[in-house]
């Protein structure tokens, strides 16, 4: 047997490909495919963190370790076909809302060490012997976790289609389409159609790779013609209003959502450069953490820090929740959702190895904060490998080695346009939405909570968000019908949570109330 076959042969035995009715060069195909439509996060997400003083080699070695130990960890240990990374949305909160100099004003490593410390409680609420997450997953009802499959299936097509190109801001309708009158065989929106309508042929004519031939083809064709990558542009936006007239808004002329400098596709420069050991955020979240020096002295009552924060130590423990909350949600739906479409949901409804799986998803979490980045979860692109034919762990471990390959080939990956990869998103999308004809929507009592629950995640741009009202409103009908019998003590629990979460006196939250007010934290 020749020395290829047999590592072929020890992958198939290690994540029991053949068992599952597939193949090795399936499963690392399909981890291909995964990873092209989340390579992007090696350079947004240093971007976004660069934003708070964080060295931006230093979040991009963060960013390639978190993905690389949370991927093994899912691949060995659960042993399921998803993706793990720093999450987009979390990453926006730590960067725009918690650390940015204009915003809170939290230092960053404080910053990590609410990440340090979320990550850690979300750890042990996934213990088999605490079994919080899956006690709280499976009480959620059937019709509202298939809901929230489709929803993330819309939650992709709108994040796809606003990166092509095809969806732009408008002041009056809140979205609109892009101006395609002015697209040419220079527009990156143009070629993320050509692109879109490439993979969905190629997937129709039952073509294996169709996604990566899709993106692949699609960057090639920018790289050639110096195309432009949309959601890199800048535009004019509103930054904030002192009051209702226009004319005292302070308007950002060129803002830029996804990467500056990046709006041209351009071919990769360098082969092969090694980014480097972390210089400043190697350990500083346990550095924060000091009694002395950390979150205790800077953010209490006269603390350094204590005027960043309007509420001290009361609002690290905010941040901390929120971190929480969103991971916990955000991962849930994530899995589920996925896990239902690779068929490792169960007929008790209950999705094989979830205790693995979350605790794979929360050290990834620690790991990330160690080393120096916002929360890392579970990816809605894993579904890209799953239509590709990933049934296995192995897709999880290909993309792992291939987010490690980040710190030697960064420029290569950086150099796919986002169009391209966002063409992918849109065809995952359109194929998660398979899921909502399997919703009950004949039963009054699950069809406001379902569709709330898909619409509200493109709508705000937020899984956890769409997850919860769902939740709150299945509740609310089952109570106002008197159906307290069908509300389990994990649902009631929970919707009391949600609702103190989101909903509380005067303009604080039930949380900032209780912390606050009450506590006096």
């Amino acid at each position: 047997m020749k020395t290829g076959e047999k590592k072929m042969e020890q992958l198939d035995k290690i994540f029991g490909v053949t068992e599952a009715g597939s193949d090795v060069a399936t499963e690392i195909r399909a981890g291909g495919a995964t990873f092209l439509t989340m390579a992007y996060i090696l350079l947004v997400n240093p971007s976004m963190l660069a934003a708070t003083g964080i060295p931006f080699d230093d979040a991009l070695f963060a960013t390639s370790i978190a993905a690389f130990i949370g991927c093994m960890a899912m691949g060995l240990w659960a042993k399921l076909p998803f993706a793990l990374a720093p999450g987009m949305g979390l990453n926006a909160f730590f960067a725009f809302t918690v650390a940015a100099p204009w915003a809170m004003a939290v230092p960053w490593d404080i910053a990590l060490a609410a990440v340090l410390v979320q990550g850690v409680i979300f750890l042990i609420l996934s213990l088999p012997q605490v079994g919080v997450r899956t006690a709280m997953i499976n009480a959620i009802p059937t019709d509202l976790k298939i809901a929230t499959g489709a929803g993330i299936g819309m939650f992709l097509a709108i994040i796809g289609l606003r990166e092509m190109g095809w969806i732009a801001h408008d002041n009056a309708t809140l979205v609109t389409l892009g101006d395609t009158a002015t697209f040419t065989h220079e527009s990156g929106e143009l070629w993320a159609m050509i692109g879109l309508i490439s993979i969905a042929v190629m997937m129709a004519r039952g073509i294996k790779g169709a996604i990566i031939f899709g993106v692949l083809g699609a960057s090639v064709a920018g790289w050639a013609l110096s195309v432009n990558d949309p959601y890199n542009e800048g535009y004019a936006v509103v930054s904030f209003c002192i009051d209702q007239a226009a004319n005292d808004c302070v308007v950002d002329g060129n803002f830029v959502a996804g990467v500056a400098g990046e709006g041209t596709a351009e071919w990769p420069t360098k082969i092969f450069e090694f980014v480097g050991m972390p210089t400043e955020t190697l350990g500083a979240a346990i550095g924060a953490l000091s009694l002395e020096t950390g979150v205790v002295d800077e953010l209490t009552a006269g603390g350094a820090y204590a005027g960043n924060l309007e509420y001290g130590l009361g609002g690290f423990l905010l941040i901390m929740i929120t971190f929480l909350f969103v991971d916990i949600f955000d991962t849930a739906g994530t899995l589920y959702s996925v896990g239902r479409q690779a068929g490792y949901v169960d007929e008790n409804d209950e999705l094989m190895n979830s205790d693995e799986a979350f605790m794979s998803d929360a050290a990834a979490t620690v790991v990330g904060a160690l080393v120096g980045t916002s929360t890392t979860t579970t990816y809605i692109e894993s579904a890209a490998g799953i239509e590709e034919g990933g049934k296995t762990g192995l897709v999880a471990a290909t993309v792992g080695v291939l987010m490690l390959s980040g710190l030697f080939f960064a420029d290569i990956f950086a150099s796919i346009p986002q169009y391209a990869m966002a063409s992918a998103l849109v065809v995952v999308g359109a194929m998660m939405m398979r899921q909502a004809a399997d919703i009950d929507w004949g039963n009054n009592d699950v069809a406001l909570p379902a569709f709330a629950t898909m619409v509200l995640m493109p709508f705000t741009y937020s899984i956890a968000v769409g997850i919860a009202w769902g939740v709150i409103l299945y509740t609310a009908i089952k109570a106002g019908q008197q159906k307290f019998d069908e509300i389990s003590p994990v649902m009631g629990v929970l919707t009391i949570l949600l609702i103190l979460y989101y909903i509380g006196p005067g303009a604080q939250t039930g949380f900032e109330w209780l912390i606050n007010d009450i506590l006096s934290l």
